[in-house]
């Protein structure tokens, strides 16, 4: 198997990560996004956590600033907006489920976990369900892979090439 391409994660991201998330991060490969600044803004999460449990969230945003810009465009109601798109433009929808086989294929490189075999992230392939986990990998996986994170980026009030980092301790 294949590993996606992210930076081993050092000691200083896990205590970074740690600090964003208010709690011990658990399980990370890698950081396969980072602020302008080299802050960790997406982890990569071992698909199998240590105790055993199924983690089909491979690329998780972890960034505070980034966390809060998705959670404002949840609430003020983008995502079914978002949702009509991947019936209304068949282009969006393809790349969608395209981005849902990539999402598999990337965390299936690292493991195969058959507790969790076809289920990606964020409602992919058919559903718009959770902004903070497809803008995380659109982040992680550059522009123009997922168009529904590349389009939740775009609409918020967040830029990867802003720095709006804290010291974290």
């Amino acid at each position: 198997m294949t590993t996606p391409p992210f930076d081993a994660p050092t000691e200083a991201d896990i205590a970074t990560v740690s600090a964003q998330l208010g709690r011990p991060a658990r399980n990370v490969l890698g950081i396969a996004a980072r602020c302008v600044c080299g802050a960790p803004t997406v982890v990569a999460t071992a698909p199998r956590l240590d105790d055993g449990t199924p983690f089909p969230t491979l690329y998780y945003l972890s960034h505070p600033a980034a966390t809060a810009a998705m959670s404002d465009l949840e609430a003020t109601q983008v995502m079914p907006k978002l949702q009509d798109l991947l019936t209304a433009d068949e282009a969006v929808g393809d790349a969608y489920r395209a981005a849902h086989a990539q999402y598999l294929a990337d965390r299936e490189g690292i493991a195969v976990v058959p507790e969790i075999a076809g289920i990606s992230a964020g409602g992919m392939p058919v559903r718009v369900k959770c902004l903070h986990a497809l803008a995380a990998h659109a982040l992680a996986a550059g522009p123009g892979v997922n168009p529904i994170g590349d389009l939740a980026l775009e609409r918020g009030d967040w830029s990867p090439l802003v720095c709006e980092c804290i010291q974290y301790s």
